[in-house]
């Protein structure tokens, strides 16, 4: 039987490690009308019993759930991937679960090993059912920052220097494939651009830069300067820079993305949000829509870093409607990615008042 919940010694380092990493600017910084990142700023009620019944329910099931490759696999075309085995893991973690550590400890480990073996001589991460890579790409650079930034230093050395030298050769292929307009696209190449699939290389190259990574500022800046192009005058963003109207979803992404580049106070955030809480409040708007968890994945983010009443407004409202969608035994439906998918989505967002991972706390 696979304990639950991970021991809180095994989580003191950790915590250590978030505390003293934790910038001063989103730390201590107020905004014009008072408010806080929910970072150090927690609203009232926001972890229950009913919660946590919820997350242990669903963690079981997803670790019932790993392949013996340590992979999780998607629905549809999606089989062996890393973008969403990377997701699963960061599930776990997101509960303080790391590689050999915690009652998970042995699930991450092997979801680990999975993506570390899937990584080519060109940094590409990506195994041999990847469609559109660079989303897998994106997340399982992601999810290579994090287990880093959790564990450099720990007693495992081996794995913290295969870690780190595939992280490495990750962020560099993300640098050397963006593209002239300053975004990325489905394929390693530099020759076109969307906003959803540019986000999840500005999180992953977020993540190795806490890290402890060298990440060219220019690439940063070139990025947060493609996604400010991609607002439309509603707030919203659209997929390209000559295409779409604004759709949720991605407006979620971009609004987290430039917190994540280090923008705190804007006329683009403010717009952002507005259009979120207009457009997307939980238990206001259908919950069965196209990216529906790729979406709140993102929008409890920015909520989350806008802190103040857009968290304490937003935080019970998806709570609420997650736990009421959570299956009988224990997982979230996504009809076009899966179960797996559906269910390391609602995770990760159920999680956060937790705020153990340190993309969180940034």
């Amino acid at each position: 039987m696979i304990a639950h919940r991970a021991p809180f010694v095994a989580l003191g380092a950790a915590l250590t490690l978030f505390a003293s990493a934790l910038p001063a600017a989103l730390a201590q910084e107020e905004r014009p009308d008072g408010s806080r990142s929910a970072a150090n700023a927690a609203a009232d009620g926001e972890f229950t019993q009913q919660l946590d019944t919820t997350i242990n329910k669903g963690l079981r099931w997803l670790a019932g759930e790993q392949n013996r490759d340590g992979s999780f696999t998607g629905g549809g075309r999606y089989g062996r991937h890393v973008g969403i085995t990377s997701l699963a893991c960061l599930a776990f973690m997101a509960d303080g679960h790391i590689p050999g550590r915690g009652g998970y400890g042995d699930v991450v480990a092997k979801g680990l090993e999975f993506v570390l073996s899937n990584i080519t001589e060109t940094g590409l991460v990506a195994a041999d059912t990847s469609h559109g890579p660079m989303y897998g790409h994106g997340f399982a650079t992601l999810f290579l920052g994090e287990v880093y930034g959790m564990t450099a230093g720990g007693p495992d050395t081996a794995q913290s220097a295969r870690t780190y030298e595939a992280l490495v050769k990750a962020v560099r292929l993300i640098v050397q494939t963006q593209n002239a307009e300053g975004g990325w696209r489905y394929n390693p190449v530099p020759y076109d651009a969307d906003i959803s699939v540019t986000i999840c290389q500005i999180m992953a190259l977020r993540s190795a830069r806490n890290a402890g990574v060298d990440v060219p500022k220019e690439t940063i800046d070139r990025a947060v300067d493609y996604v400010r192009r991609c607002q439309n005058p509603d707030g919203g963003f659209k997929y390209q820079l000559t295409t779409g109207g604004s759709a949720w979803p991605r407006s979620a992404a971009g609004v987290a993305s430039l917190y994540y580049a280090g923008i705190y106070e804007d006329e683009a955030l403010d717009s952002g949000l507005d259009y979120l809480r207009r457009q997307a409040m939980p238990g206001a708007r259908p919950k069965h829509v196209a990216h529906y968890f790729y979406g709140h994945y993102y929008a409890v983010q920015a909520m989350f870093l806008a802190g103040g009443d857009h968290w304490s407004s937003w935080w019970p409202a998806i709570r609420d409607e997650l736990i009421s969608a959570q299956g009988p035994d224990g997982a979230w439906e996504d009809g076009h990615a899966g179960r797996a998918y559906g269910s390391s989505m609602a995770l990760i967002i159920l999680q956060m008042p937790k705020r153990y991972l340190p993309i969180f706390q940034k």
